[in-house]
Order: structure tokens, then C-alpha cells, then sequence
């Protein structure tokens, strides 16, 4: 991967997410070819912080119809994002689950 931005593309906003703020555990719909070094790095750049681990998920797209023609919907990769307990919060996410 080239550019730290092309690695991350969003982060994943659910209530599931919002419940690991506390941890210091963040969500975030990366690249598909990105690996686990490239996501801590990206991660670790644009947001200047610490990683302690990074998890990662791919789903597979959905079989959707249309009529009689049939289709999938396009497969995402997660990153789940631990960060050390040193380390400070990511200042995106802070206020967003405290309500």
C-alpha cells in the first residue's frame, strides 16, 4: 500500500462499536489487500497513536435479486483496532458514546 488513506477507508459506526470506546477498541472498513502491519501503521499515522493488536474480518458480499438477474453486493474487510493503555483515546470517536 502506498497511502496510509488508501488502507483505511471509514470507520464502522454501530452500537456494537460504540460499546468498545471504553477499551480503547475502534472499528474501521479497511482495504482488502491491506495486511495487519499496513492497518497498525495507518492507523498509527493518521491518528498519532499507539496500537497494541489489530483483528481483521472479511465478509463475503450478499447474493441480492433483482427480477431475474442476480447479483452480489460488494465484500468488505473490518479492522478491529486495540490501542495500548497508554495510549491517548482517538479524538473522532471522543463524545460520540457518551450519551
Amino acid at each position: 500500500m502506498k497511502n496510509v488513506h488508501d488502507v483505511i477507508r471509514r470507520p464502522v459506526l454501530t452500537e456494537q462499536s460504540y460499546e468498545g470506546f471504553a477499551d480503547k477498541k475502534y472499528v474501521f472498513e479497511v482495504a482488502i489487500e491491506a495486511n495487519r502491519t499496513e492497518i497498525k501503521k495507518a492507523v498509527e499515522e493518521v491518528f498519532g497513536v499507539k496500537v497494541e493488536k489489530v483483528n481483521t474480518v472479511r465478509t463475503m458480499g450478499k447474493i441480492k435479486r433483482q427480477g431475474r438477474f442476480s447479483g452480489r453486493t460488494p465484500e468488505i474487510k473490518k479492522a478491529y483496532v486495540t490501542l495500548k493503555s497508554d495510549s491517548k483515546s482517538i479524538e473522532f470517536f471522543d463524545g460520540m458514546a457518551a450519551q
